[in-house]
């Protein structure tokens, strides 16, 4: 069990899998860069964590709920989870749980986010006592929702996930810069330096070395 005090948030898991430097650079040198997709997403997301409740039949909605795990050490806070009721159950029946998480984007298959949506689940497993075998990631460009189920791979690889992001933090080391085909949809391209810092070179220490230097 992780202290509250060394809980990562569930954004952690999103940049593990994406990329581990993208994860250092966040979590250990605190750099951060928006750009046009970011800032539309956290747009998005401003409007859905606006924490209120409602009913629809035997589906409750649920906004801006906030979520923790810590046997992972994760928190967060979830856009929205439905709680269902299947036909025909006892009022008295726990209702299930079912995480909805809204990217920015177009419909698309992306391990990352839904590792991340995975994560919400095992949380919600966690502290209701309840098990959640399935969400949804919802695309706002597309305004179309692509279902997720919760199959062992997925619970496997998310733990995998939140062990090796405080692995990273606890080790304190930014992985070198590799360039590939993830730096073009990176909000940190013009930070993370792949050329300029390759071997695992801090980007903080870069930039105060080129201070120093006079160098652009």
């Amino acid at each position: 069990m992780f202290p509250e005090d060394d809980l990562l948030p569930l954004s952690a898991l999103t940049d593990i899998v994406f990329c581990e430097r993208r994860c250092a650079l966040h979590r250990i040198e605190q750099i951060w860069q928006e750009n046009v997709a970011t800032t539309e997403g956290h747009h998005l997301h401003d409007k859905v964590h606006e924490p209120d409740s409602e009913s629809r039949g035997n589906v409750r909605i649920v906004r801006g709920l906030r979520l923790r795990s810590l046997r992972l050490g994760i928190t967060g806070i979830a856009d929205v989870v439905e709680f269902h009721r299947p036909e025909g159950e006892p009022a008295s029946k726990p209702w299930r749980p079912f995480p909805v998480e809204y990217k920015r984007g177009v419909l698309r298959h992306e391990l990352s986010f839904e590792v991340q949506l995975c994560a919400q689940a095992l949380c919600l497993e966690e502290m209701l006592n309840v098990a959640v075998p399935c969400g949804a990631m919802f695309y706002g460009l597309s305004r179309r929702r692509f279902d997720v189920t919760f199959d062992d791979t997925l619970r496997a690889r998310t733990e995998q996930a939140a062990q090796r992001a405080h692995s990273l933090v606890e080790a304190g080391i930014t992985p070198p810069a590799v360039y590939d085909e993830r730096c073009d949809k990176c909000s940190l391209k013009e930070l993370c330096l792949p050329k300029e810092t390759g071997g695992g070179r801090s980007v903080a220490r870069y930039l105060e070395e080129c201070l120093k230097s006079g160098e652009p």
